[in-house]
């Protein structure tokens, strides 16, 4: 996991096309839904001591309700202004697990930084964030095989003023560069040489400090930098071209799937069983499609290849 990062505060308002209602309504679904996660009564037990795979599938068909995290990041997962869970992961942990005998997926909401640490100590079964999969998170959590694959797009001024189209434009520009809390971006930029990082607790946050003046460019994934522009209409802010990151002189895809703790691997494959299914009849797409995922995404890159350091 990409090393942990203070949040950066800042006095904002909300963009034009997303009321300061919908966010307060935003925030108090977030504590109430995570306040349900946690006093649920479910144990917090773990179920694959003897190394057999785990009877952690077991134990969710025999309650019928299967607890996932996730991390307020669209269109990857978070709770809408409805107040329910939606994104593209949980829509696909409802169709799998539904398929696996676990009618009732519940939500459990934290931040990005906080999943690993979570999942690891009980309280949630599953995570469903979208989490990319890399060889440092896979030394503590196993993963399924990924649904998508992904690259970066920077959010940058309209008409992007400084011409940031690569990580190396930022950093040769000296541009002021922020990303998300725990994002695999903070990574790419340190490796393009980027000397300052600010991190933000999500892609609007960051829209706010670009739209400001108070950073020159943030990035996330690029359907991420998409989805939070359309969905804010924003006047001052555009998206770029995607955007490949660099590391050790080699580009870089991204893929991203779920993660379950490691002794877990019973209820793993089940899940891996599934989901290629969904991938060999097309419907892993069309489930995806209205999150802004296209065929560009889906991908046949495996857990395996992706945690080999």
């Amino acid at each position: 996991m990409a090393p942990r990062q203070e949040r950066t505060r800042h006095s904002t308002s909300p963009p034009r096309g997303l009321a300061r209602r919908s966010l307060l309504a935003g925030a108090v679904a977030l504590g109430a839904a995570g306040a349900v996660g946690v006093t649920s009564g479910c144990s917090r037990v773990a179920t694959a001591d003897a190394g057999d795979g785990g009877r952690l599938l077991e134990q969710l068909r025999a309650k019928g309700s299967v607890r996932i995290g996730l991390a307020g990041e669209q269109p990857f997962s978070y709770i809408g202004k409805d107040g329910k869970m939606t994104g593209a992961a949980p829509a696909i942990a409802k169709r799998i697990f539904r398929e696996l005998g676990v009618e009732d997926v519940q939500p459990f909401p934290t931040e990005f930084g906080s999943l690993i640490t979570g999942l690891n100590s009980l309280q949630f079964d599953t995570v469903a964030a979208g989490m990319y999969i890399n060889p440092a998170r896979c030394e503590q959590v196993i993963f399924a095989d990924p649904e998508y694959q992904m690259l970066d797009a920077f959010l940058v001024r309209k008409g992007n003023p400084k011409n940031l189209r690569t990580y190396q434009d930022i950093a040769d520009s000296g541009a002021s560069m922020a990303t998300g809390v725990g994002y695999a971006q903070i990574e790419y930029a340190k490796a393009a040489g980027i000397k300052k990082v600010t991190t933000l607790p999500d892609q609007l946050a960051g829209l706010l400090a670009v739209e400001q003046g108070r950073v020159d460019v943030f990035i996330g994934t690029a359907v991420t930098v998409r989805n939070v522009v359309k969905e804010t209409r924003s006047a001052k802010v555009e998206a770029t071209e995607e955007v490949t990151p660099i590391m050790d002189g080699k580009p870089v895809i991204d893929v991203g799937g779920f993660a379950f703790r490691t002794p877990e691997t019973a209820l793993r494959d089940a899940f891996n069983r599934e989901l290629h299914k969904l991938k060999r009849t097309g419907e892993l797409l069309e489930i995806m499609r209205p999150f802004g995922f296209t065929k560009d995404q889906m991908t046949t890159i495996t857990a395996k290849e992706k945690c080999k350091p």
